[in-house]
C-alpha cells in the first residue's frame, strides 16, 4: 500500500497565502515547511506502507532523501489528485500538508481499514467542509472528475461521488485543516513543542496571541 502526501514546495508566496496577513510570505512558508515536516514524520511512522510525496515544486532540505518523489501533473487540484493515484499506484491513502496534527496511529488505522477487503475507499472529513484524506483500492479518475475542491461542499460532493460509483466506503474521524490564522493557532495548540507549533509561535500569529510584538 502507498501513503501519498500531495504537497507544494514551501516557498514564500506559493504556500499558505491565506495566512497573509497577518503573516509575511516568509513566515507562511516557514509554517508550511514545518507542517510538511511533521506530516512526513507521521507518515514515516506507519508500518507496512511505502510513502510517496507528490510534489509541486522543487525538493529541498525539508524532504528526507529516502522518500520517493513524483511530480504533480494536471491543470487543477482534482486532476492532480487523480494523477497522484494513477502515478503512485494502488491501493493508496492520500493526505495533504494541512493537517500536521495527524498521528501515525490514525494513518495506520485508515490504511488497515482500506486494506481490509471490506471497503473500496475511505474518506476523512475536514472541519471546514473539505476532506483531509482519501484512500482508494484502485485508481479511478472518475472519483475526482468535476469535484469542486477547496470549498465547504467538497466533502459532501466527494462522498456523493463515491456513492454514485457504487464504492463501499468508510468515513474517518474529522480533523481541522490549516487554511487561516485561527486554524494555525488552534492546531498549534494541539501539538505543543512540534515543529509546526514552534513556527506558528515565531510568526505574527504567535505575536498576536501574546498581545503584541515580542522582544
Amino acid at each position: 500500500m502507498y501513503l501519498i502526501v500531495i504537497a507544494k514546495a514551501p516557498e514564500p508566496g506559493r504556500v499558505k497565502t491565506r495566512l497573509c496577513p497577518p503573516c509575511t510570505p516568509e513566515e507562511a512558508a516557514a509554517i508550511a515547511e514545518a507542517a510538511l515536516a511533521d506530516t512526513l514524520d507521521a507518515v514515516r511512522g506507519v508500518p507496512g506502507v511505502e510513502p510517496v510525496v507528490v510534489l509541486d515544486g522543487t525538493p529541498g532540505k525539508w524532504l528526507p532523501a529516502d522518500l520517493r518523489v513524483i511530480r504533480q501533473r494536471g491543470s487543477g487540484l482534482a486532476e492532480r489528485i487523480a494523477a497522484a493515484f494513477a502515478d503512485a499506484g494502488a491501493p493508496s491513502l492520500l493526505i495533504g500538508m494541512d493537517t500536521p496534527q495527524v498521528e501515525a496511529s490514525r494513518l495506520t488505522a485508515a490504511c488497515q481499514r482500506l486494506g481490509s477487503g471490506d471497503v473500496d475507499a475511505v474518506i476523512g472529513p475536514a472541519a471546514d467542509g473539505g476532506w483531509w484524506a482519501i484512500g482508494l483500492t484502485s485508481a479511478d479518475p472518475d472519483v475526482f472528475a468535476g469535484i469542486p475542491m477547496s470549498t465547504d461542499r467538497t466533502f459532501a460532493a466527494q462522498k456523493e461521488r463515491l456513492r454514485e460509483l457504487a464504492l463501499r466506503f468508510d468515513v474517518l474521524p474529522v480533523l481541522r485543516d490549516v487554511d487561516r490564522a485561527d486554524d494555525a493557532a488552534a492546531v498549534a495548540a494541539e501539538m505543543p513543542g512540534s515543529r509546526f507549533a514552534c513556527a506558528v509561535e515565531a510568526s505574527a500569529i504567535g505575536r498576536l496571541a501574546l498581545g503584541g510584538p515580542r522582544s
